[in-house]
């Protein structure tokens, strides 16, 4: 009996060691000459995750690991972001969402899910905006406004942290104000290197998108695709009314939660996702 379990052990483990190597990195070159990275992982339909400001696609690591037993997972490295290039311009909302449609051309899934946190909800939103939702199945919307009402208030202050020069001092601060749950101080670290990889005059670009609240709402509202929104209680007033006047859209408010929910707790934010893809995508 032990034989049998201890074997049944090595072959989990040597299993999920190979399903991890069957990630691949995979690069193309935007119509205006910059090049993005991305990972690719698992089979069957795709799910395509787009990270916030400054963040690497690998930010959704627990996500990747869940999601490619079942589908193909694709994590995206926004322009300046993670492996992607450094783009000497294109932070605003309509190069951003045109990276996004030149990205699925890449990939070649006719209709994936599109799954934006953050700075990516308005990135998706872009995109849906300028091409449509022909070429998606729905969308999981994830902490941010999406023009609806009531605008959002301003977001805490990050906690300070200190010993570091000032702008990395400021990125570690900004990346602890993400989680609720405390992450190991490597991790930290790791992601704060990552947010660095940004240049200030790009990241500043990408906290002004130059459009107005009701860009956003447009675009939500011009889909019927299934649209599935997790927030935090800040955007719970959003989220009621997203969910009570668009016919397509389902909210949840998750509680105990940072704004990086995915990481704070994956087997929740993953549950919730599965559930909303087997019940109005792609349910068995």
């Amino acid at each position: 009996m032990k034989f049998v379990l201890a074997a049944a052990l090595t072959c989990l483990l040597t299993c999920a060691a190979s399903t991890r190597a069957r990630a691949a990195d995979r690069s193309f070159v935007t119509s205006d000459g910059v090049r993005l990275h991305y990972t690719d992982q698992g089979q069957g339909h795709t799910i395509v995750l787009v990270p916030g400001w400054r963040m690497p696609g690998w930010i959704f690591a627990e996500q990747i690991a869940a999601f490619s037993r079942h589908f193909r997972v694709i994590a995206f490295d926004p322009r300046s972001q993670g492996d992607s290039e450094v783009a000497p311009s294109g932070h605003e909302p309509f190069r951003r969402g045109q990276d996004i449609a030149e990205l699925l051309r890449q990939i070649g899934d006719p209709a994936p899910l599109l799954l934006g946190w953050s700075l990516g909800v308005l990135d998706v939103l872009a995109y849906v905006h300028q091409s449509g939702d022909a070429h998606i199945a729905g969308l999981v919307l994830v902490d941010n406004s999406v023009g609806e009402e009531p605008a959002p208030l301003p977001a805490p202050p990050p906690r300070r942290g200190r010993h570091r020069p000032p702008h990395t001092n400021a990125m570690r601060a900004f990346v602890l104000s993400m989680f609720r749950t405390p992450q190991p101080s490597a991790y930290i670290d790791r992601l704060t290197q990552a947010t660095l990889h940004t240049p200030p005059r790009a990241a500043a670009a990408l906290l002004a998108y130059p459009v107005p609240r009701s860009f956003w709402k447009e675009a939500i509202y011009s889909t019927y695709k299934p649209i599935l929104y997790l927030v935090t209680p800040r955007f719970e007033g959003q989220a009621g009314n997203l969910a009570a006047h668009h016919p397509g859209a389902e909210s949840v408010v998750l509680k105990g939660v940072g704004h990086a929910m995915f990481v704070d707790d994956p087997a929740r934010f993953d549950g919730l996702v599965e559930h909303f893809i087997g019940r109005r995508l792609w349910g068995q």
